[in-house]
C-alpha cells in the first residue's frame, strides 16, 4: 500500500491503539476503548490484565482487544508465554502480540526461537485469533533481525512486529523492509515504538508496514486530515 493513496477509513483499520502504561486504570481505558470505537481502529493494545474490561466494553463494535504477552522483556518461559496468552484470549483476546526470548537469539539458540513460536501461533490458531510476534529490533543485528525473520516465513505468524516502544529504540524503516523481505511476504509486518506523526507513519507505510502501533493514533490521524485539506484546497486554487 502506497501511503499517497491510503484512504482515511484505510489508515484507521491499520491502527492498533495503543495503552501499555503500569498505571493504566479504567478511565483511562474506557478513553481508549471509545477513541478507538468512534474511528473504528483496528484493536486496542493493552497488556493482559484489563483485557476482560476492554473485552466487555467493546464488544459488537468489532474492535480488536489485543494482549501483550511477556511484555516488554520476553524473558519468561515458553510455557509461561503460552499460559498468559492463553489465559487472555479466555477473557477476551482477539489478538496476541508476545515478545521473543531476546536473549536467545543473542546465543544463537533460533531452535528455542522456533519451537516458541510454533507453541505460541499454536495456541492462536487454536483459538482463532491473531498471532504477532515482536522481535524488540534495537537489541539485534541485522543478521539476527534477518534469522527471525525466515523463521517467521516457516512458522506463519499473522504478523512480525518490530519493537515494544519500552526498548532503547523503536520502529525503523530499514527495518520494517528486512522483515518484510527476509520473510518472503509470508507474514504481514507491524511497525511499532515511536510512531508520533503522519511524516512517520507514512514512511513506515511505504516500507510495507500493514499494522501501526502507536499511543498517537489521534494526532496521527489529525495531521492526516491536515494534510487531505491542503492538497484539496491547492488543487481548488489552480
Amino acid at each position: 500500500m502506497n501511503s499517497t493513496d491510503v484512504t482515511r477509513q484505510q489508515l484507521c483499520s491499520m491502527f492498533d491503539h495503543t495503552c501499555l502504561k503500569p498505571y493504566a486504570d479504567h478511565t483511562m481505558l474506557e478513553q481508549l476503548c471509545s477513541e478507538a470505537e468512534e474511528n473504528h481502529f483496528a484493536m486496542v493494545a493493552i497488556n493482559s490484565a484489563p483485557v476482560a474490561f476492554c473485552r466487555e466494553r467493546l464488544r459488537g463494535t468489532g474492535v480488536h482487544v489485543g494482549a501483550a504477552i511477556s511484555f516488554p522483556l520476553g524473558q519468561t518461559t515458553i510455557g509461561a508465554k503460552v499460559y498468559e496468552a492463553e489465559n487472555a484470549i479466555q477473557n477476551g483476546a482477539d489478538e496476541i502480540d508476545y515478545v521473543i526470548n531476546i536473549g536467545e537469539v543473542k546465543n544463537g539458540n533460533y531452535a528455542y526461537i522456533e519451537d516458541e513460536m510454533e507453541r505460541m501461533v499454536q495456541t492462536c490458531r487454536k483459538a482463532g485469533v491473531v498471532c504477532k510476534v515482536i522481535f524488540e529490533n534495537c537489541y539485534l543485528t541485522k543478521e539476527e533481525i534477518r534469522n527471525v525473520a525466515q523463521i517467521a516465513a516457516k512458522v506463519r505468524p499473522d504478523y512480525i512486529k518490530t519493537s515494544t516502544g519500552f526498548g532503547t529504540g523503536g520502529a525503523e524503516t530499514e527495518d520494517v523492509r528486512l522483515m518484510k523481505e527476509a520473510s518472503g511476504g509470508a507474514v504481514k509486518v507491524k511497525a511499532a515504538g515511536g510512531i508520533r506523526s503522519w511524516e512517520v507513519c507514512k514512511k513506515m507505510i511505504d516500507a510495507g508496514a500493514e499494522r501501526i502501533g502507536t499511543s498517537s493514533s489521534l494526532k496521527i490521524l489529525q495531521e492526516y486530515d491536515e494534510e487531505k485539506r491542503e492538497k484539496r484546497d491547492e488543487t481548488w486554487n489552480q
